[in-house]
């Protein structure tokens, strides 16, 4: 038997839920957002399905569906890169001009630094985006920003569960527009929330998108603590997974058995690379956008050449729209960016894998259909001619076959519950005594 598709709890439970948040803003009578320990950020259910604003939740769900609507013969759109990388009208590399903003970004700094232009510059009230919990450092918050010293406080990326669509209101309720930073899905998301609700869209200044490999689970961010030699996650008060230096350490901070703050660390290879991309969810195995095509700006890192340990920050930045484009050229006429336009080819060098990746999606998503799991619907992002192109027999084969073996090893085709997870031990460790 096939699983069915037709809400949000089915997202969640059928293993499509990308964690976004938009749901809960849709719908928040309905769902509210809570951190499951396997799974990432998850919808919880309040009640059944229903109403008009469950129906909003699940049309706005990029887990379910993600439709592409730019006008492909837009004039200014890079013609050879429309099919595999989205809307593209323009790419920079630079850097925040702020130095204290691009030491501590992942790259540098230039999502921050845009935001921040946005704030002081173009009247925009604030930047949602995603700080770490002040109780739970190795949890994740949304939070409204309208400040440089708050966002300089939660540059770096963050390897680990997020709902930032949970906190569109506040957008929805501000004074004037504001930017928004998320992952590839979080915009998507919120693009799509714009369209069913006009107060969202009015104050949904500009969108930027950060290139995404996955989301790891919290039981990832776990591991990579105790594979430090900390045993004991509440001793946490802070966990950096990347910044200060290009691509950066990740880095905890944890209070010793003598009371003393200590930190250890660990290089971006052996945290994301040897832990926690081990612990993505399923849904990013099955995702056609990394790169932030649905969002006005994507900004990520220029990998097409080697970066030593500790360089100095450089973001590449990518227009999706006009107002996009026209935004990065003020931001960098006002010297909060020093950018300069370089070769559209850059973006697909930084991420040479990714249309072998969106090709790989024609074959899994068969698999998928023929054994009953849940699948999500993609229009306007192509995966079938990247199957044709992209792909060698050998490497069709394996995704067919190795898809096959984690839909058993996963049980895609059995429903999970959502299972909020409690992290009140460790952060009663952390405060030292014991929670009021």
């Amino acid at each position: 038997m096939r699983l069915k598709v037709l809400d949000i709890r089915d997202v969640a439970e059928g293993h499509l839920c990308t964690g976004c948040g938009v749901c809960a803003y849709l719908d928040p009578d309905g769902v509210e957002m809570i951190d499951d320990l396997h799974a990432g950020r998850r919808p919880l259910a309040k009640r059944e399905p229903a109403g008009e604003d469950a129906q909003d939740a699940f049309r706005a769900c990029p887990g379910a569906h993600l439709e592409h609507s730019f006008d492909e013969r837009a004039p200014d759109l890079i013609a050879e890169l429309r099919a595999g990388w989205g809307p593209v009208l323009g790419v920079w590399e630079g850097f925040a001009t702020d130095d204290d903003i691009r030491f501590s970004g992942s790259s540098g700094g230039a999502a921050s630094a845009l935001a921040l232009f946005g704030i002081e510059r173009e009247s925009m009230h604030g930047l949602l985006h995603i700080d770490s919990r002040d109780d739970v450092p190795f949890l994740n918050k949304t939070v409204l920003s309208t400040s440089r010293q708050q966002i300089l406080g939660a540059t770096g990326s963050r390897y680990a569960p997020a709902s930032p669509c949970d906190g569109l209101a506040e957008v929805e309720r501000a004074p004037s527009p504001c930017v928004m930073i998320g992952k590839p899905c979080d915009i998507a998301g919120a693009r799509a929330a714009a369209r069913l609700r006009p107060a969202l869209d009015e104050k949904l200044g500009i969108t930027i998108a950060i290139f995404c490999a996955g989301t790891p689970s919290t039981e990832g961010t776990l591991e990579m603590i105790r594979s430090l030699g900390i045993e004991d996650p509440g001793s946490v008060t802070s966990v950096r997974y990347r910044g200060n230096g290009w691509p950066g350490r990740a880095t905890v901070e944890f209070r010793a058995p003598s009371g003393a703050i200590e930190s250890r660390s660990l290089t971006y290879h052996e945290s994301w690379g040897e832990i926690l991309q081990r612990h993505r969810q399923w849904r990013c195995y099955i995702c056609p956008d990394h790169t932030g095509e649905f969002a006005d700006i994507a900004v990520g890192d220029p990998w097409y050449r080697e970066v030593p340990e500790g360089a100095i920050g450089q973001s590449l930045i990518v227009a999706r729209t006009e107002r996009g484009k026209a935004f990065i050229e003020r931001a960098i006429e006002a010297g909060f960016l020093e950018a300069g336009h370089v070769d559209p080819d850059l973006l697909p060098q930084s991420q040479p894998n990714l249309l072998a990746l969106r090709g790989s999606l024609w074959g899994r998503m068969l698999v998928l259909r023929a054994l009953g799991a849940g699948v999500p619907q993609f229009r306007g992002l192509p995966v079938f001619r990247f199957w044709l192109s992209r792909l060698t027999l050998k490497k069709k084969g394996q995704s067919i076959v190795g898809t096959a073996k984690r839909v058993f090893r996963k049980r895609l085709r059995e429903r999970r519950e959502v299972r909020p997870y409690d992290p009140a031990p460790e952060s009663r460790s952390a405060s030292g005594g014991d929670a009021a």
